[in-house]
């Protein structure tokens, strides 16, 4: 309490990779590249979605707010990163601290409910095909994903507020490239058991029921695929889910590998498990959404049709 009184922070200095000139510049690079490989990456999907008539269905009116979530997440960060790379003075303001914060957990929550919403989707479209149309009408699917962003708005508003409320002392260094919430929390100067619990109850809504809401639906798509007789039939109709899973897979299982590994090893070789660290988060916040349109155009024959009809129409018109 008497540091509180003595010291209000006004600024928070991130770590990041600091110490290691020469990795931040090669980081700068990387990063900068898979930045701009996700902005166009991501931007297309939303273009194609939007111009291709052939795209106004559910599965890529999902996939287009997955996109814009994608640009949106990494540019809540990234430029920032960017910019501390090749800055002496690696400082971010209280308050710019907490939108980045705000911002930042926002679209991660955001995008755990919407992968929930789209496993449902393909769950309906392999599963009761005949009622898909029925079932995921514009006035359902429409509000599955306005209820996505707007579950991530709540839950980010209601945890970052807490946060900013805590008293924070003279350690203002956060061990991250950008205010990871959980990084914050941890250099009060104050009890936050309270605001764990909030975290708690917050991962299990928006992050674990999501997951349960996938693992259910792909266990009942893969029953019904392994029903189909034909070899055709089932690749055909795996193909329809497979990139889907794919994000999914690589989404989740860098969060769990993040966040639930084992705490005894936190003791052991500190400097190397926070260049690992940074390391997997790095490939959380930029490699997942520059995947996903990849795996997507790749996997997705409707994906390539489209694009090879935005550019042959471009090519008429010249």
């Amino acid at each position: 309490m008497e540091w509180e009184n003595q010291t209000i922070l006004v600024e928070f200095f991130l770590k990041g990779l600091s110490g290691y000139p020469k990795l931040e510049l090669l980081f700068f690079v990387l990063i900068l590249i898979m930045y701009v490989v996700i902005l166009l990456g991501n931007g297309t999907l939303i273009l194609i979605s939007v111009l291709d008539s052939h795209l106004h269905t559910p599965m890529y009116f999902f996939l287009g707010n997955l996109s814009f979530l994608d640009i949106c997440y990494t540019s809540t960060s990234i430029p920032s990163t960017l910019v501390s790379f090749l800055s002496e003075r690696k400082t971010i303001s209280f308050s710019g601290c907490a939108v980045q914060m705000f911002l930042g957990l926002a679209m991660g929550t955001t995008e755990c409910v919407l992968l929930g919403m789209m496993a449902f989707d393909r769950y309906v479209a392999i599963c009761n095909p005949l009622r898909y149309p029925v079932i995921m009408s514009k006035d359902s699917y429409v509000p599955m994903a306005t209820g996505s962003w707007f579950a991530g708005v709540i839950n980010s508003a209601v945890q970052t507020a807490f946060v900013v409320q805590l008293p924070f002392c003279r350690n203002n260094v956060i061990n991250h490239f950008s205010c990871e919430i959980l990084a914050v929390m941890k250099l009060a100067c104050a009890d936050i058991s309270g605001n764990e619990f909030i975290m708690l109850v917050a991962t299990t809504l928006f992050t674990l029921l999501p997951l349960l809401l996938i693992v259910i639906s792909y266990s009942l798509i893969i029953s019904s695929i392994l029903k189909i007789r034909t070899s055709e039939g089932r690749s055909k109709a795996f193909s329809t889910c497979s990139a889907h899973l794919t994000v999914v897979i690589i989404f989740y299982g860098t969060i769990l590998f993040m966040y639930m590994k084992p705490k005894s090893k936190e003791t052991l070789n500190s400097d190397d498990l926070d260049a690992t660290d940074k390391l997997i988060s790095m490939f959380y916040g930029v490699m997942t959404p520059m995947m996903n349109p990849l795996i997507y155009s790749l996997r997705n024959k409707d994906v390539k049709e489209a694009v090879k009809h935005l550019f042959s129409r471009r090519s008429f018109s010249k």
